[in-house]
């Protein structure tokens, strides 16, 4: 049986977060499970508190020009990045990075059948 989609788009978030962390200097991560722990609590905040704050934030948003949501994201990175023992982000700058990254990799899935 072949696994599901958000099994497979969480796996290569996972390497995406641990291949990063061996590239970049402002990411860490210890183990290839906290990378799992990190993109499954990351996903979460994603899918709990990302939508009350994108609500919060319409008018700003909609005055940048849709641009606020990278700050948004960056910052739901650093807060996962607090939860997760074993994955750190170094500042907000490599939040950004990160979160840009993932949002690349996350848009070719979307557009991918997987």
């Amino acid at each position: 049986m072949f696994p599901s989609k958000p099994l497979i788009k969480w796996l290569i978030i996972s390497l995406v977060i641990l291949g990063l962390s061996s590239i970049t200097p402002g990411i860490r991560v210890v183990s290839f499970s906290a990378a799992l722990v990190a993109a499954f609590v990351l996903g979460l905040i994603n899918l709990i508190i990302r939508p009350i704050i994108l609500l919060f934030t319409l008018p700003i948003n909609i005055l940048t020009l849709g641009l606020f949501t990278f700050v948004i994201n960056a910052s739901l990175i650093l807060l996962t990045a607090r939860l997760v023992s074993g994955f750190t982000v170094k500042n907000f700058w490599w939040a950004l990075i990160l979160s840009l990254i993932i949002s690349i990799v996350n848009s070719s899935m979307s557009h991918k059948k997987l």
